[in-house]
């Protein structure tokens, strides 16, 4: 026999108050005495009501769901912050609404506009030049971005990618490295903040950085740039890699070609994902705080959302992680 569901007049008849009593009760649109709301409570547990989320919007003006945009959610990177974005939304009640955009900058505008009708609000990453991104604003919908921003009055996280291309460039010179060149990935805004870090770093040594340009930030882009590195001349003595995934792809490509790592050259990247403590030699790396940047940005929205007035920037302190793929030179 099909068991009777407990409807939101019968914990009002039950409770003696009325259905609107009920309903701004459970959705929080307004608060009672005491006593009354005790009794509905009491109610509420006796019978099983589970409330109707689609009725609850349509009353409160909320879908309790929190949309996140990211660049690739193949990344382990991005997998982290979703994972630290989707504690805190949990946390609070919320649900996580994710778009991958695929490293695609023609798929984010159509996929932002149709994922702001169904959310409270949205955290995004974006490969748009900051000029191009008025319509966000428009969007009508609170905001918070990865990233710097100069122009626009949203919200922003980000780890401090400057000071952790500096430490990892001093980590490298310490080791005695004279030859020191990038991995860059143009595309991206954070590429110019770690360039900024490694030259100032490099400046201050009286050297000179070699950069070499990627179209993508993935381990197969570094495996297919390896050869131009490595057997076009005289190969530099250390390669900072844009990221870990471009690290991983380029060490395995080296050492295809008969090339010993570290012995032949020291590769270090950044985001600390897993992968770089399983390889051979395991990848230093700038932990970029993947996961706690995640749960920044919620915390930051979800404020928002509450009508709160929460910091427009929060900067990150990353964390140089020392493995074996660097060694000191002779």
């Amino acid at each position: 026999m099909k068991k009777n569901v407990a409807t939101i007049r019968d914990v009002a008849a039950a409770a003696g108050v009325s259905t609107a009593t009920v309903s701004k009760f459970v959705n929080g649109a307004q608060r009672f005495s005491p006593a009354v709301e005790a009794t509905i409570t009491e109610v509420i547990a006796k019978l099983g009501y589970r409330s109707n989320p689609l009725a609850a919007s349509m009353i409160t003006g909320r879908t309790k769901s929190i949309g996140l945009s990211v660049l690739d959610v193949s990344n382990p990177h991005f997998t982290s912050i979703v994972k630290g974005a989707n504690r805190v939304a949990q946390a609070h009640g919320y649900t996580l609404l994710l778009v991958d955009t695929e490293e695609n900058p023609g798929r984010e505008r159509p996929l932002l506009e149709a994922l702001s009708r169904r959310v409270d609000g949205m955290i995004v990453f974006s490969r748009m030049l900051e000029e191009e991104m008025d319509w966000m604003t428009e969007l009508g919908k609170p905001l918070v971005f990865f990233g710097r921003l100069n122009r626009l009055e949203i919200p922003w996280v980000i780890s401090d990618d400057h000071r952790g291309a500096y430490m990892l460039t001093r980590h490298l010179v310490s080791l005695g490295h004279k030859r020191i060149a990038y991995l860059s990935f143009p595309r991206s805004r954070r590429d110019e903040e770690r360039l900024g870090g490694i030259r100032e770093c490099l400046a201050a040594h009286g050297m000179e950085l070699i950069v070499h340009e990627s179209s993508a930030p993935t381990a197969a882009e570094g495996e297919r740039v390896c050869s131009a590195i490595m057997l076009g001349g005289e190969h530099p003595d250390a390669l900072i890699c844009y990221n870990d995934l471009m690290a991983l792809g380029f060490m395995k490509a080296a050492q295809a070609l008969g090339f010993k790592l570290p012995e032949d050259m020291s590769v270090a990247g950044f985001d600390n994902i897993q992968y770089g403590l399983y390889t051979s030699p395991a990848l230093t790396t700038v932990d970029l705080q993947s996961e706690r940047m995640g749960a920044a940005a919620m915390e930051k929205l979800i404020a928002t959302i509450d009508g709160k007035a929460p910091p427009t920037t929060t900067m990150i302190e990353p964390q140089l992680i020392l493995r074996g793929s660097t060694i000191k030179r002779n």
